[in-house]
C-alpha cells in the first residue's frame, strides 16, 4: 500500500531546501532518500508499485542504491482521478535528482492510463543508475475515466502534451537550482502512450529536448492506421484468423490473441471511443472509423459548437513525423495491441529518410513484457532492446 507522503523519514522542510521550488505547482513535497530505485521507494512510499506492475518480465535485474533527493506533487488542474497519497488531484507528478548527477535529465509520460511511478521500474531505476535525473507525470488525467476530462473530443489526450511540456520546462528549472546549472542533455522516453508523448514532442516541442526514444508508441493519424481503425476490425474477425491478420496483426502472433482479445481490444477501443467519438452508442466490434469519418456522419455535439466528428478530434492530437531532434523508436514484430504494421512501420514512412530518425523493429517482441514470463520460447522482453536504445541515443547526440 502506497504511504502518505508526510509520515516518510526524510522529509526537508524549506529552510533545508528553500532553493528547490517547482515553477508553476501547486502544491510539492521534498524528501531525501536513501535509494531513488523502486527498491528504495517502493518502502518509503516513493512509488506505487502497483502503477509499474505488468509492464515487466520477472526476470528483469534493476540497478539499486541511488541516493538524491524526490519531489513529488502537482500542479494547478480541475479533475480528480488520480488518488495518489490521499491528494485526489491531477496532474502529479515525480522528480528525482541523484547526488551522483552525468548532467542529464530524462522526461516521461506514462503508459496507457496509469499515473506518474508507472516508469519507475522499466525507465526511472536504470536512468537513475546512470545518472540522470529523472521526472514524469500522469498526463493529466488517469484511469478509465480519463475521457470525462475536458469539454471537447479529444481534450484529455491534448492535455496530456500540454502536461509533459509543463512539466519539462518545471524539471529543467528544477535541475538548474538543484546542481547550479542547466542540463547538459534533456531526453524523452516512454512506452505505448508514453511513446505517443515522446514523438509528439519531439515533432512540436523539439527546442527542450536533445532526442528521445520512442518504445511502441500509439499512432494517432487522422485517415486510417489508428486504433480505432485496426481494433474494431480485429474484434469483427476473431478468431477467423485471416481476418484478423488482415486487420494488422502479425502472422505468428496468434497464441496472443485470446489473451488480447479478453483484456485489451475491446476495452481500449472502448476507452478511446469515448474520448474521440463520445456520440457513439454501439457496439466496439460495430465500430467503423472510416465511416464515423465521413462528413455526412459528423454529429453536433453541445460541447463542440458548429459540429464534429472523430477524425476532427484525431486530428487535433495527430503525429505528422514532421520530427526536428534525434528520435530512435523501437516496436516488437509479435506487438498484438499496437500491430508493428499500422504503428511503426507506418510512422516509419512518415518520418521519412531525411529526418534524424532509427527504426528497430525487434523480433518477437510484443507489447507486455510479462508475456514473456508466460512465453518465454515464442517471446523477447523489450526493456533491454530500450536499454540499448537509450546508451546509442546518447552516443548518437554526444551526451
Amino acid at each position: 500500500m502506497l504511504l502518505p507522503l508526510v509520515l516518510v523519514a526524510g522529509l526537508l522542510t524549506p529552510a533545508q531546501a528553500p532553493e528547490l521550488r517547482v515553477p508553476g505547482a501547486e502544491h510539492a513535497v521534498v524528501a531525501r532518500l536513501d535509494d531513488l530505485t523502486t527498491a528504495g521507494t517502493a518502502r518509503t512510499g516513493h512509488t506505487d508499485p502497483a502503477d509499474w506492475a505488468g509492464l515487466h518480465s520477472a526476470a528483469t535485474v534493476n540497478p539499486t542504491g541511488v541516493p538524491g533527493i524526490q519531489i513529488d506533487g502537482y500542479f494547478p488542474d480541475t479533475s480528480t482521478t488520480n488518488t495518489t497519497h490521499g491528494w485526489n488531484h491531477d496532474s502529479q507528478f515525480v522528480i528525482r535528482l541523484p547526488e551522483r548527477w552525468n548532467g542529464g535529465l530524462v522526461i516521461t509520460g506514462t503508459p496507457g492510463n496509469r499515473e506518474q511511478y508507472a516508469n519507475d521500474f522499466t525507465i526511472a531505476d536504470w536512468v537513475l543508475a546512470r545518472g540522470y535525473a529523472f521526472a514524469a507525470t500522469d498526463k493529466g488525467n488517469t484511469g478509465v475515466d480519463f475521457h470525462t476530462d475536458g469539454r471537447r473530443p479529444g481534450d484529455a489526450i491534448a492535455e496530456w502534451n500540454h502536461r509533459v511540456t509543463q512539466l519539462t520546462l518545471a524539471a529543467r528549472s528544477v535541475v538548474r537550482q538543484r546542481y547550479g546549472k542547466q542540463p547538459r542533455r534533456t531526453f524523452m522516453a516512454g512506452i505505448s502512450n508514453g511513446g505517443y508523448l515522446v514523438r509528439w514532442q519531439l515533432e512540436n516541442r523539439g527546442g527542450l529536448y536533445d532526442g528521445g526514444v520512442d518504445w511502441e508508441g500509439t499512432l494517432w493519424r487522422a485517415r486510417g492506421d489508428n486504433l480505432l481503425d485496426f481494433l474494431p476490425k480485429a474484434l469483427r474477425a476473431y478468431p477467423e484468423p485471416d481476418g484478423v491478420r488482415a486487420a494488422g496483426f502479425a502472422a505468428g502472433s496468434e497464441f496472443l490473441w485470446p489473451f488480447h482479445r479478453q483484456y485489451y481490444w475491446e476495452l481500449t477501443t472502448q476507452l478511446y471511443q469515448k474520448e474521440l467519438d463520445p456520440s457513439y452508442q454501439g457496439a466496439a466490434a460495430d465500430y467503423d472509423y472510416a465511416e464515423r469519418s465521413r462528413a455526412a456522419n459528423c454529429v453536433h455535439q453541445p460541447a463542440a459548437p458548429g459540429g464534429n466528428c472523430v477524425s476532427a478530434a484525431v486530428s487535433r492530437i495527430a503525429l505528422t513525423g514532421r520530427i526536428t531532434k534525434p528520435l530512435i523508436t523501437l516496436h516488437g514484430t509479435l506487438d498484438t495491441l499496437l500491430p508493428i504494421s499500422r504503428s511503426s512501420d507506418v510512422y516509419a514512412r512518415m518520418v521519412g529518410p531525411h529526418r534524424p530518425f532509427r527504426y528497430h523493429r525487434v523480433e518477437g517482441g510484443n507489447h507486455l513484457d510479462s508475456l514473456v514470463d508466460a512465453h518465454p520460447d515464442r517471446l523477447e522482453p523489450m526493456l533491454p532492446a530500450f536499454r540499448d536504445a537509450f546508451t546509442e541515443l546518447a552516443e548518437w547526440v554526444g551526451s
